[in-house]
């Protein structure tokens, strides 16, 4: 069943890559900062977003207008037998109308475009929704399945300003080292193999064609360079970004593809034209799924990695319906589902009794705060540093889409 699910939620992601492609969007996470916030180059407020939602919760106003990646809002559509929408709108009356979207980029301009009460933002997005004033302080006592959110997963740097969450994380995925084991014979255990120019796997690397892969060689280099002295992989001066640059320029001898659309990234693992590279454990439960010979590790050095938010916008006519909406997503129930479905860890503990692969929370490591501990969620680089820094400016997002797109052209 759960292998089922998995290439049914694939298919349903290619779907939409395709789809946002037809419409000129890019794949990946992003591309150039166009979307990002006016104020992405400047210190942050001390107080976006204005007052929270004093409350109380009342009754719903019938809708609540949802932005999401696909798999993140079932109503049984895709396969009857999945489905944490129906109930929730028979039972609060809020309608879910829901659109999908593709990247993070697309996210934030249907965002800034008007019409959406809540949105599940990454974290390569969530800030420029908060400086940008998109999005809403979350007021937690008005959700409570908000108290059974994994306490590592709460006030992280992307999702929340000066101790106030701007919303409900929803799940989290360390992004993996994986190898295709007809290809690679000894078992791996660091990027090394991925960024050495003496690689034995020159022309048969992967690594994920997105701005926010920037922070991928800055991780590396943290191992690997500390004289650069980089302490967050998404808070890099000019000389660490320019080191960072130039081992991306090194490694591009080595890549035989950049992958954005993981179905493809499948392909290229099971068949071999990729030996290795930068993965999703998605990614390796569907290739093993397929009869890929498939192996996956965090890397010593350590490894970005991605959760999501649950964010509300900032002048939703909705608010009663999105309270609700965060609340029941985030549940035990609902959280239990959408990890499966879809292939993550789930934000809540309570989740973990209730999947019905009773292995799942121990294969994403849900509940393993020792194995977060180096794993660096996305976040958006802004030019006041995300790492505590006073003394230099960092380099803001959309100088990495700048320096990503003349990377690969």
């Amino acid at each position: 069943m759960q292998t089922t699910r998995l290439l049914k939620i694939a298919a349903v992601s290619a779907s939409a890559m395709l789809l946002v492609a037809a419409c000129g969007g890019s794949s990946g996470s992003s591309s150039s900062g166009a979307s990002g916030s006016a104020s992405e180059g400047a210190a942050a407020p001390e107080t976006p977003g204005g007052a929270a939602f004093a409350g109380p919760v009342g009754e719903g106003e019938g809708q609540v207008n949802v932005l999401a990646w696909p798999g993140y809002v079932e109503n049984g559509t895709t396969d009857p037998a999945v489905d944490w929408v129906s109930g929730f709108e028979k039972e609060t009356g809020c309608k879910v109308n829901v659109k999908t979207f593709g990247t993070s980029d697309e996210a934030v301009k249907l965002v800034q475009g008007g019409g959406w009460d809540v949105v599940s933002a990454s974290g390569d997005a969530t800030l420029r929704l908060i400086y940008g004033d998109n999005v809403q302080p979350l007021n937690a006592d008005l959700v409570p399945n908000y108290a059974d959110v994994f306490e590592d997963l709460k006030l992280q740097s992307f999702n929340s300003v000066n101790g106030v969450p701007f919303g409900v994380p929803h799940g989290r995925g360390a992004n993996l080292l994986m190898w295709n084991t007809d290809k690679v014979t000894t078992p791996l255990d660091s990027w090394a193999v991925t960024f050495d120019a003496d690689s034995p796997y020159k022309g048969a690397v992967t690594a994920y064609d997105s701005p926010i892969f920037i922070a991928d060689a800055a991780v590396y280099l943290m191992a690997t360079q500390p004289e650069l002295g980089i302490t967050d992989p998404y808070s890099l001066d000019k000389t660490q970004f320019d080191a960072a640059i130039a081992l991306l320029e090194q490694q591009k001898e080595l890549v035989g593809e950049y992958w954005s659309d993981y179905t493809k990234a499948i392909q290229a693992f099971n068949s071999g034209t990729t030996a290795v590279g930068t993965s999703w454990q998605v990614i390796a439960n569907l290739a093993k799924a397929e009869g890929g010979k498939i192996e996956a590790v965090k890397a010593k050095e350590g490894a970005t990695g991605w959760s999501d938010t649950w964010m509300i916008t900032k002048d939703t006519p909705n608010i009663n319906c999105a309270y609700k909406w965060v609340n029941h997503i985030v549940s035990p129930e609902a959280n239990a589902a959408v990890a499966e479905w879809f292939g993550e860890a789930p934000a809540n503990a309570k989740s973990c009794e209730l999947t019905a692969d009773k292995d799942h929370c121990a294969t994403f490591h849900a509940g393993e705060a020792d194995y977060w501990t180096d794993v660096y969620y996305w976040n958006t680089p802004t030019t006041a540093c995300l790492d505590g820094r006073t003394d230099v400016q960092c380099i803001p997002y959309s100088e990495w889409g700048t320096a990503w797109s003349a990377l690969r052209s």
